[in-house]
């Protein structure tokens, strides 16, 4: 089999690196002439093309930004793919790609969702072990033909990925409070710091804490506000839920009810205990 990658940053890039010698041939398609030279060098695909060449491969991987994905399925349903070429997307949200894929190519297409990835970006970034022990999300898999659903999951095996199946709508929804609210929290911490203290402060006093928190602060801006628009209800409503929670914080701390706080904070121990 032959496959085409379509977007070569660390998703990409990640999935090139650990499909080698399972595919024939790996054609990388990219926007950035910087990343289609460095996919190259550091044998994250056999070669660079074009979006035509998608034509005649067997499997699409789309890892790039959902408008960008939902774009290339418009653009795919117009060529002259191969019958039973498979179609898997990583984006991060599901149900508007899921709504948005033209009727006569929604059997290709395999709705996914990889729960892994980095704080980095970029054709440097991939690793070749990045979905291995990783959760890929399928969802509404019924809609998709039989040989990409065999197809599909055979692909997810081989990248020793366990494999979890939901509805769109309901992994949307999830995801904005398990990952897609993360982010906005470290954005937030990080704009808030920028604010209030200067650089050689933040340097000096800095420990394993703030790094942790704000860490996901380094992620992709343009990609996060693509992911941010696309799941904006969701979102919403799980930013009002850390509000409602950090305003409980605020007024225990105000009311010196030192007790309750510790309750609290123990039932927030409680997380890790389940993960």
């Amino acid at each position: 089999m032959t496959c085409g990658i379509v977007g070569l940053g660390l998703m990409g890039g990640s999935f090139g690196l650990a499909m080698r010698g399972y595919f024939k041939e790996i054609i990388g398609i990219d926007h950035n002439e910087k990343h289609k030279k460095d996919a190259l060098s550091l044998g994250l695909v056999d070669k660079v093309g074009s979006f035509e060449d998608l034509s005649n491969v067997d499997v699409i991987i789309l890892a790039i930004p959902i408008r960008g994905i939902i774009s290339s399925l418009k653009t795919l349903s117009k060529m002259n793919l191969k019958e039973n070429c498979t179609i898997i997307d990583f984006g991060s949200t599901k149900e508007s790609i899921i709504n948005e894929c033209p009727a006569n190519i929604r059997k290709n297409l395999v709705a996914s969702h990889p729960m892994a990835g980095t704080e980095y970006s970029g054709p440097m970034a991939a690793i070749a072990d990045l979905y291995e022990n990783k959760i890929m999300v399928v969802c509404n898999l019924e809609e998709s033909g039989e040989t990409q659903r065999k197809r599909a999951i055979e692909i997810f095996e081989k990248l020793k990925m366990r494999v979890k199946y939901m509805e769109a709508k309901e992994h949307d929804r999830h995801a904005a409070f398990i990952s897609h609210m993360p982010h906005i929290v470290s954005f937030s911490i990080a704009n808030a710091v920028l604010k209030q203290e200067d650089k050689e402060h933040i340097v000096t006093l800095a420990a394993g804490g703030f790094r942790d928190m704000s860490r996901l602060a380094k992620s992709n801006a343009h990609m996060w506000g693509d992911i941010f628009k696309e799941n904006k209800s969701n979102l919403l409503d799980s930013i009002e839920a850390f509000k409602s929670e950090l305003k409980k914080a605020k007024e225990m701390i105000e009311k010196e009810e030192w007790d309750k706080l510790k309750t609290w904070m123990e039932t927030g121990n409680e997380l890790h205990k389940i993960m």
